[in-house]
């Protein structure tokens, strides 16, 4: 019997990380349903858009309930179901030192890589809990472990993002919905090298090998973890 088509919602989808997730899930032959902030970039990432109704490109901001929801009920009206949500929009920047935070910034770094995670699993997880089962993979950080001088709101965000990963988890696991994060070091990204020139890109987490863990956190073969993040260090 020929196996159901899943149907996957990226966050982030035109960054490089969201590019080779939606790579490696459509290369498994999912339909997608990719969300970003700017649809005219994430039109010119993607040059067909919504061919033979295999992926829905949307813009959303992510940290806004109002636009996750509109999105949202459009991808379910469309697909009819959701199994993945892969949430990879999020922020990075250095920051003052800790006690030179501003509000400004603390507000910023949490809303990008904490509320954007409620924001976005809102209009899903009724509907995965509704057909019992579904996956939630999010890309946390593995400076979420300890604190970074001048990073306090980056660290405290990507923390506070994990802590949401762990009690979702809590409370849909018995619906059969999992929970989880990867948690990659430094990113091989043309923004990083680009931010960082005088390091050694091969120590670093390829875009790639990240990808193939949050397929992995979303296969069958990952029914039995639950509010785990699987950090990825690469060789740094």
């Amino acid at each position: 019997m020929e196996a159901a088509i899943r149907h996957v919602v990226i966050t982030g989808a035109a960054g490089a990380l969201g590019r080779a997730v939606a790579s490696r899930f459509a290369g498994e032959g999912c339909r997608l349903a990719l969300i970003d902030r700017d649809l005219q970039h994430l039109q010119s990432v993607f040059a067909h858009p919504d061919a033979d109704g295999g992926m829905l490109l949307r813009e959303a901001d992510v940290t806004s309930d109002a636009g996750m929801a509109r999105v949202g009920a459009e991808i379910l009206d469309t697909f009819g179901a959701v199994d993945v949500v892969v949430h990879v929009a999020g922020g990075f920047e250095m920051g003052e030192a800790t006690h030179a935070i501003s509000r400004e910034s603390w507000l910023r770094m949490m809303d990008l890589n904490a509320w954007s995670f409620i924001a976005v699993t809102r209009p899903f997880i009724p509907a995965m809990l509704a057909r019992g089962s579904g996956k939630v993979v999010a890309v946390t950080a593995r400076s979420a472990a300890a604190g970074v001088a001048s990073m306090g709101a980056y660290c405290a965000s990507k923390s506070a993002l994990q802590r949401l990963v762990e009690s979702l988890s809590r409370e849909v696991r018995g619906g059969g919905v999992n929970v989880n994060s990867i948690a990659p070091g430094v990113l091989d990204t043309p923004a990083n090298r680009r931010d960082m020139p005088g390091t050694d890109p091969s120590v670093w987490v390829s875009t790639g090998a990240a990808a193939r863990m949050i397929a992995m956190l979303a296969s069958d073969a990952a029914g039995a973890v639950h509010g785990q993040h699987w950090v990825l260090d690469g060789l740094s």
